[in-house]
Order: structure tokens, then C-alpha cells, then sequence
């Protein structure tokens, strides 16, 4: 795994330029664990303050130091992301799984669930889901719905390349030597479809992400949890762009646009490693 890990970063420059953008926005949320402030007070500093040496950041509205409260911020919303991203690869790799192994009747009603929650509107569903779950709205509530609708079209990929290994040899043997469909599935498959795995990871930490923030932006979710969408919310409601205070929706839309980059070249330059034309390319030129 170090090994794969070294090779990309030595020769694919997308993986490093992610690498080195995720990188700096995780150590940026690591720095919360050290903030002087609580991230849920407000009026703790001097309002409307712009950078200083004091503030790096300049202060909000509210009384908050923008860059404490940026830390907190981002790694909520990096969290967010993750914990969807976990949890809809469960849901992806068992559907996926299972239903392009057994195939059949199996296959058929699962790929007609998978089907439907891919033409599913999730942005009216999840503002549904808001007003109806308005008192106990939670970040781990969304993060669950959001999971258990965003796995759909990666269950179809990894369904895909389970039919082609189900057809392969070493499947065969795996048969006649007497191992149970759970054991053919997580011992022989599941290591190949591992990197598709990986990538689809990433590009779903960026879909959840911007989901996220949209939905905060326009007050459908839990507004006194930091996050980057809740931050762009009270920039908004207190009209920061009309009273001049610019840097309080600056640097939170620039942070989360380099998560945006990192987590994008990330997933690029995975999926390029899983292609072996990409990959036999790359190796010629580096010849």
C-alpha cells in the first residue's frame, strides 16, 4: 500500500498537488483541537474587526474570531463528508456485491431498488426531510439520509466489475473448493474492487460536501454546528458583503474551494491508477 502510495506521489503530479491541498485543509482542522474559544458563543471578541495581527482572519458579526472559528468550521464539514462517505460505501459495496455475484432474480430486484433511488430528486427530498425533522435535526440525522441516498450509482459500478470476476477462474475453484458466497465475496472480490472503492470515496466526500453546504447556505440543517455552509449562512444574514465585512465569506468559500481541488485531483489521479492504460502510459514516460 506505501509502495503504491509513493509511486503515485512520485510520478503522478494531480496526486500530489491533492495530497499537499487536503493535506494542508486537515492540518488547518487540527488547529481547532488548540482554539482558545468556544465555537458556539458569540460576542467573545470585538465584532467586524478585518485582519490584523490579532485576528488573522478579521472577526464576524458575532463576535467571533473568524479563524478559530474557520478551524471548527472545516472539520465538521470534512467529518460530514467522511462519515457519508463511509457509510454509503457500505450500502454500495453489499448491494454491489451481492447482487453481481448471485445475479438472477437477486440481481434483477436489487438493481430495480438501486434504480430508483438513482432518478430519487435528493435536494427536495432532503429539504423534506428538514421540515419534517425540524425540532431534532442532527448532523448525524442528514449524514444518515444522505448516505442512504447517495450510493446508488456506485453500487452499479462495483456490481459491474463483480459480473466480470464472477466469471473468472479463480471464482471457479473458489466454488469446487467449497467457500460460502459470503467468503468468495469479501476474500476474492472485494480486493479488486478496493480502488474503484477509494475513488468513488473521494468523489462522494465532495458530493456530500457541497450538499452540505448548500443546505446550510439556505438554513435547511442544524445552524448551530460550525460548518463552512453555516458560516456562508450568518455571513449572509447579517449581510456581510453590503457592510463591508468581505472577509467573512472570503476565506471560508476559498477553504472550502481547495477541499473542493484536493479531494478532486485526489479522485482523478485514483482513477487513472486503476486504469492500466493509464497507468502503462504513465510508465512509458517515465521510461
Amino acid at each position: 500500500m506505501m509502495r503504491v502510495f509513493f509511486d503515485l506521489l512520485r510520478h503522478n503530479a494531480e496526486f500530489a498537488a491533492g495530497i499537499v491541498l487536503v493535506g494542508f485543509v486537515v492540518g488547518f482542522s487540527i488547529l481547532s483541537f488548540f482554539s482558545p474559544y468556544d465555537p458556539e458563543l458569540i460576542y467573545v471578541v470585538i465584532p467586524d474587526l478585518p485582519p490584523s495581527a490579532e485576528h488573522w482572519l478579521g472577526t464576524t458579526s458575532r463576535g467571533q474570531d473568524l479563524f478559530w472559528q474557520l478551524t471548527f468550521a472545516i472539520r465538521n464539514t470534512l467529518l460530514f463528508g467522511f462519515a457519508v462517505a463511509i457509510l454509503s460505501r457500505v450500502f454500495s459495496l453489499v448491494i454491489g456485491l451481492v447482487s453481481g455475484y448471485l445475479g438472477g432474480t437477486v440481481d434483477r430486484v436489487l438493481m430495480s431498488i438501486n434504480d430508483t433511488f438513482v432518478v430519487i430528486p435528493l435536494f427536495p427530498i432532503l429539504v423534506l426531510f428538514y421540515f419534517v425533522m425540524r425540532d431534532s435535526m442532527s448532523w448525524a440525522a442528514l449524514a444518515l439520509v444522505m448516505a442512504c441516498l447517495g450510493w446508488a450509482y456506485d453500487a452499479r459500478l462495483i456490481r459491474s466489475v463483480t459480473m466480470s470476476l464472477r466469471t473468472r477462474e479463480f471464482t471457479q475453484q473458489s466454488v469446487f473448493s467449497g467457500m460460502t458466497t459470503r467468503q468468495i465475496v469479501t476474500q476474492e472480490h472485494l480486493p479488486y474492487v478496493l480502488p474503484i472503492v477509494f475513488s468513488t470515496t473521494l468523489n462522494n466526500m465532495n458530493w456530500s460536501i457541497g450538499l452540505e453546504v448548500t443546505l446550510s447556505v439556505l438554513g435547511f440543517t442544524n445552524i448551530n454546528t460550525p460548518t463552512i455552509g453555516v458560516m456562508i449562512y450568518w455571513a449572509n444574514q447579517h449581510t456581510a458583503l453590503v457592510a463591508g465585512v468581505w472577509w467573512w465569506i472570503t476565506f471560508p468559500v476559498v477553504l472550502v474551494v481547495i477541499t473542493f481541488i484536493g479531494l478532486f485531483l485526489l479522485a482523478v489521479s485514483m482513477n487513472e491508477f486503476i486504469d492500466p492504460r493509464s497507468r502503462l502510459q504513465r510508465m512509458r514516460g517515465t521510461a
